[in-house]
């Protein structure tokens, strides 16, 4: 009876289990059952790899010939980097035909964008450099990193010292009077570097005037437009006017004053052209708050949202950086003041003063005063209104071009608004509402194991990856994170608008059915006979008035 072993006769292997046959055995099994298992184990050697498209048999005998030409000592303790070299000898790169294929390293792609930062400008020597130490408005990332890497945040110091150069850059093409490291957003493709500068008076001046005739220019196209359609509509047949009137669009805050007060520049990574990122309208704060988007890192993308966002990446980056500069630029109490100049009452009845000055009696706090208490820190950065404004504005108030276009018409009687009104500048954060049972702020210590020499550090909670740090008189603030605003729950978006109601039916607005055959030819009978009859009695009265007449 032939035997049962683990192999079939078209698997490697087959025939070495055969019946009386063992390795210890003398014993041969038969030629014919012998070279068939053998060509089952070699063909089984020689398939080839789906992946690499090598086989074993090949690899095993390129192994043994190299360990035959090499001889080497400990053979089985080097088997494996044997079996890798002869893998890495048989790999072949591709090569052209007429020129070698260069590989250029990410690291020296990245050491060319960032070649510029490290070249000193055109004819720039000792003189100038001297004018720069002395007045400069470069700030020292460097120093503030310092202090930040204390409480373990930050940035690498590669990577800061970039960003240091590149605002180097920054300010030797831009006419910058002030000039910050405003902190880095994370995107799902690219990051953003982020500048807060402040123009010269003359360069805000020549900016407003470019933004004014910007719109100027649209608002005339658009009126040109208008009356193109108006000529049009008249030589058509005019259909019926919506009474429908859109409510008014509130009006973005003037350069250099509210949530327009500093002007932004971006960049994805050291090296790459900043952008200089459009003004902030409230209608774009407004629909920030209601939405929750991460950035791709391109400022051109589109916002796919509801409600709809109205504009680019770039708009919602410039929205989302007054939303967390409002909330979370703070300082130390005492270190800004009011200046005393006319008309503060005004700005105090109108919507608050907008101004502040160092203060140069400022007493520095110690490091415990400021981490036990809130109440020492104050928000030096205007809090911004639900209207999506710093400075609330009636939209019912029309300007006097208005009131005199309208003066022919009835005025309606406007409804009244409530002004809103926010907290005023330099308020303590401790006031601040914190969410559900987490507090709005959580101060420390940068080191607990040598408080004497440790700063104070300040993150906030509402806004995960705002971080301040102060010593002495030395501050500042700084932002590392996604942009988005903390929240307990999940982002829920807003329903869509629910469905109009259907109008009512009446009798004056129903469509009446079809009649059929049958009444169309009973209704043309009657009108038939009724026009009959009305002849005849026509003719009935005729005869009579002859008749009369002949009887006179």
């Amino acid at each position: 009876e032939p035997g049962h072993g683990p192999y079939q006769p078209h698997e490697p292997g087959y025939g070495l289990y055969e019946t009386g046959y063992s390795p210890e055995d003398k014993q041969i099994p038969e030629p014919n059952t012998r070279m068939l298992a053998v060509q089952n184990a070699k063909a089984y050697l020689q398939k080839s790899s789906t992946a690499s498209g090598l086989n074993l048999y090949d690899h095993l005998a390129n192994m043994l010939t190299k360990i035959l030409d090499e001889q080497p000592r400990n053979v089985v303790d080097i088997i494996e980097n044997i079996s890798k070299d002869v893998k890495w000898s048989q790999f072949q790169k591709k090569m052209d035909t007429l020129r070698d294929e260069h590989e250029i390293l990410p690291t020296f792609e990245v050491a060319e964008k960032r070649k510029a930062l490290f070249l000193k400008a055109h004819g720039e020597g000792d003189e100038e450099l001297e004018d720069d130490i002395a007045d400069t408005p470069l700030p020292n990332v460097m120093e503030t990193a310092f202090y930040f890497e204390q409480a373990g945040i930050g940035l690498s110091k590669d990577e800061t010292y970039h960003i240091f150069l590149a605002l180097k850059q920054l300010i030797s093409v831009q006419p910058i009077q002030t000039c910050r490291f405003w902190g880095k957003i994370l995107g799902l493709e690219m990051n953003y570097i982020i500048a807060e500068v402040q123009y010269h008076d003359r360069a805000e001046d020549e900016e407003a005037e470019e933004e004014e005739g910007n719109e100027e220019g649209g608002k005339g196209t658009d009126e040109e437009k208008e009356g193109d359609e108006d000529e049009e509509k008249e030589e058509d047949d005019e259909p019926p006017q919506s009474t429908y009137k859109p409510p008014p669009v509130i009006p973005k805050e003037d350069t250099g004053t509210g949530t327009n007060k500093y002007i932004y520049f971006v960049c994805n990574e050291p090296g790459k052209p900043w952008v200089k990122l459009p003004p902030v309208t409230p209608a774009q704060i407004v629909c920030a708050r209601k939405i929750k988007k991460f950035f791709t890192g391109r400022l051109d993308a589109p916002v796919v949202s509801f409600p709809p966002f109205p504009g680019n990446e770039a708009n919602y980056l410039r929205a989302q950086i007054a939303r967390i500069s409002a909330g979370t630029q703070i300082c130390p109490i005492g270190f800004y003041q009011f200046g005393e100049e006319e008309g503060d009452e005004e700005e105090e009845g109108i919507g608050g003063r907008d101004t502040y000055e160092e203060n140069p009696d400022f007493q520095p706090l110690s490091v415990v005063e400021m981490v036990d208490s809130l109440s020492m820190w104050v928000h030096h950065t205007q809090h911004i209104l639900k209207q999506g404004r710093c400075v609330w504005l009636n939209p019912l108030q029309k300007s006097e071009e208005e009131e005199e276009g309208e003066e022919e018409e009835k005025p309606e009687e406007p409804e009244e608004i409530q002004q809103e009104i926010g907290p005023p500048l330099l308020t303590p954060i401790s006031e601040d509402e914190g969410i559900h049972d987490i507090p709005a702020w959580t101060a420390q210590f940068s080191t607990n194991l040598v408080p004497q020499y440790a700063i104070a550090v300040i993150q906030s909670n509402r806004w995960p990856g705002a971080y301040t740090f102060a010593s002495g008189r030395r501050f500042d603030n700084i932002y590392l994170g996604w942009g988005h605003k903390y929240s307990p729950e999940n982002h829920t978006p807003s329903l869509p608008p629910p469905v109009q109601t259907e109008y009512p039916s009446g009798p004056e607005i129903t469509e009446t059915n079809d009649p059929s055959v049958e009444e169309e030819r009973a209704l043309q009978a009657a009108q038939e006979e009724a026009l009959a009859a009305a002849e005849e009695e026509e003719e009935e009265e005729e005869e009579d008035e002859d008749d009369e007449e002949e009887d006179d």
